[in-house]
């Protein structure tokens, strides 16, 4: 396989402070910077989102810069071992997916010479994470050459500053400047220490003893043949980052967490808002079946988590259940098994396993003494917003305990015989298995973890205010969920005003059904389908699913429970739409959002997280981009007169459909309720 040479890359991220009143200044680095790169995109973060988004630039003929914390592209399939596609049947059975995803799983078939080498139960396609890198860095120089782009790709690659000005009424990115780590000389290789203990110093100016370092400014490139404007932006940023580090750095108004009980989200868990409950996030591991016992020998920080692993549920109560639900290679198969309604293959020597489990390699940390990604306050209180002080925005001491939650959960896997929520005699120790690590793993690591976790939410921009949205638009439960709000749960947890809210703005939703007198007003507390968006540029659908962060410090305590109610506001969702206002932040007009970082609530982005979203938000921001290029207009212009006709937001969607990027499911209508078959 051909491929373009990769530096190293770790995802940094730029601190500085922009209030309304204060732009952010650049904080001189220790030096002149060593390689200044020119760009019409820059995309910050390798993962889906990101490799889609550069996918679509290169298809249009554009300068793309990508840059990635870790030195494999894939984001969830790759460098966070997630390799397990979370796809809805209904949507799999029509094959109705944005073109690169769709090329994705031709790739993994024609790889492997079928979808699911690893005959998991969970997904129609498992397969090695490595495999995932590899075929979307082909996908990528195979889009720079047939669409004459050009790709410029900086793995192990941090973003630590940005020049943000003003530029007509707005403010826009006009530089960034990036830190590049490579091995220093006599250090061992990338990927032999966990993230925990490098990330620090992968955000650091200096050398080290562990890393040489790269300074790089990204510019913008210089703009031919294209439509002049001198108010419109010559180039664009994407954050599509895992956490949503640029929207920090450039502190655009964003959420985190929970939000506030209200009409909009009935089921949230708080009634106030609390940033600090955010899903849990996982370091996946591989594991490898044996015809003979393997000795394992018990990590020393193992008693401090092994009153948390549990199988959960007594229909989840089999490790070979387990073992086979993201099985990512198997090679043989083995015997045919059923267990808690589920029938599956029986585990096999030499079948490979990627562990991805709630109450076992998740690490759920839910108060502001634990929470992984810091709030905007913790962020000033930890110098990050100062110029220079950006060091990524994470908890260095909760990746620290999640790779040691993660590590422990393997041995309560093979030799384990407690379960915290199960009780005494359901786990038997499972010796015939050995944990895979090196270089030359599926996960590519010495430590065999995966590079990154991976992260389940991230901050969450509010998006400019707009028709319907006065204080800034989002995507809220209401507008996916199935549920029916006419429990009673509703009618005695909601306030009358809220509740009474609640009922109009269903009524509204479902003006259709209600104009035609298929149901009044007051009946109508279930939406037929989900909220149609005149500025969609893409599309999703997958089920509304938690991983609670837990009530107490630390998660791992014995007897420690998850948040109440979280788990109320999950449940299935109708197929959704991605809008052009949820990837526009407030304040930067040469800046959009892409991946899990768009405008939703916390329980709307429970389903808004998964690959094919994340990848048909990234074809929405890559196009957007190139569009907003040719035509000298800022992504924020397109949507600005809505409700009114947009005619140039109408040849963006018309580009991306003729494109093979969908902005509406099939038979998508103001007039169409039928949507119960859509599983």
């Amino acid at each position: 396989m051909k491929r373009r040479r990769i530096v190293a890359f770790s995802l940094t991220l730029c601190s500085t402070f922009l209030s309304s009143s204060t732009l952010s200044a650049l904080a001189a680095p220790p030096r002149t910077p060593d390689q200044t790169v020119d760009c019409e995109i820059l995309v910050v973060g390798g993962g889906l989102s990101g490799v889609a988004t550069a996918y679509e630039g290169l298809l249009a003929g554009r300068t793309v810069c990508l840059t990635e914390i870790t030195d494999w592209v894939g984001g969830q399939i790759s460098a966070q071992g997630t390799s397990a596609l979370d796809e809805r049947p209904t949507q799999r059975l029509q094959l109705f997916y944005s073109r690169g995803y769709l090329e994705l799983r031709d790739r993994i078939r024609r790889k492997y010479r079928e979808l699911n080498p690893g005959d998991c139960w969970v997904s129609d396609s498992c397969f090695l994470p490595r495999d995932g890198h590899r075929i979307l860095s082909d996908m990528l120089n195979n889009a720079a050459r047939k669409g004459r782009g050009q790709l410029k790709w900086f793995p192990s690659t941090a973003i630590k500053e940005l020049a943000i000005t003003p530029s007509g009424g707005g403010q826009i990115i006009q530089s960034a400047i990036a830190i590049q780590h490579r091995p220093a000389k006599g250090a061992p290789p990338l990927n032999t220490e966990p993230l925990s203990q490098t990330i620090e110093d992968a955000y650091r100016y200096e050398n080290s003893p562990r890393f040489e370092k790269n300074i790089l400014r990204f510019v913008p490139a210089k703009v031919k043949g294209e439509k002049k404007d001198s108010l419109s932006p010559t180039w664009y940023v994407i954050d599509a980052t895992e956490t949503g580090e640029l929207i920090a750095l450039a502190d655009v108004p964003y959420q985190l967490g929970i939000d506030a009980r209200s009409y909009l989200e009935p089921s949230a868990s708080s009634a106030t808002n609390d940033p600090y409950c955010t899903q849990g996030f996982t370091y996946t591991f591989a594991m490898e079946a044996t015809r003979e016992p393997q000795t394992h020998r018990m990590p020393p920080f193992y008693p401090q988590y092994s009153g948390y692993y549990s199988y959960e549920l007594s229909r989840l109560a089999s490790f070979p259940l387990v073992f086979t639900y993201r099985r990512i290679w198997s090679p043989d198969e083995g015997e045919p098994m059923e267990f808690g309604g589920v029938k599956f293959t029986a585990p096999a020597p030499r079948d490979i396993s990627m562990q991805n489990w709630t109450w076992g390699n998740d690490f759920r940390p839910g108060t502001a003494a634990d929470n992984l990604i810091y709030t905007r306050n913790q962020l000033q209180a930890t110098g990050q917003l100062k110029p220079g002080g950006w060091m990524g925005g994470l908890r260095t001491e909760s990746l620290r305990k999640a790779e040691e939650i993660a590590q422990g959960y393997f041995y309560w896997l093979v030799a384990g015989i407690t379960d915290s929520q199960l009780g005494d005699g359901v786990k038997q120790p499972q010796p015939n298995n050995r944990y895979l690590a090196g270089l030359d793993s599926p996960m590519g690591t010495v430590h065999g973890l995966s590079k990154y976790p991976y992260m389940r939410e991230a901050r969450r921009i509010v998006g400019r205010p707009s028709w319907g949205h006065p204080q800034g638009f989002a995507l809220w439960e209401i507008d996916i969920s199935r549920r029916d709000y006419k429990d009673d749960y509703y009618r005695q947890t909601l306030s009358a005003d809220t509740y009474r809210r609640l009922k109009a703005a269903l009524a509204g939703l479902e003006t259709t059904a209600v104009i035609a007198g298929t149901q009044s007003p007051e009946q109508t507390m279930r939406r037929t389908r989900s909220t149609i968006f005149p500025d969609s540029v893409g599309i999703g659908h997958y089920a509304i699913d938690f991983h609670p962060c837990m009530v107490f410090s630390p998660p791992e305590r014995p007897g420690n429970i998850e948040r109440p109610g979280e788990r109320r506001g999950a449940g299935q969702a109708y197929p959704f739409q991605i809008p052009l206002r949820a990837m526009i932040p407030q304040k930067i007009d040469n800046m959009l959002v892409a991946g899990k970082s768009i405008a939703t609530s916390h329980i709307a982005a429970a389903a808004y997280r998964v690959h094919s979203f994340e990848w048909s938000a990234g074809a929405a921001a890559g196009t957007t981009a190139a569009f907003a290029l040719e035509q000298a207009i800022a992504p924020y212009q397109l949507v600005a007169q809505l409700p009114l006709r947009e005619p140039q937001l109408e040849a963006l969607q018309r580009r991306l459909e003729e494109n093979g990027n969908p902005t509406a499911f099939p038979d998508t209508s103001i007039f169409n309720e039928n949507w119960e078959s859509w599983r």
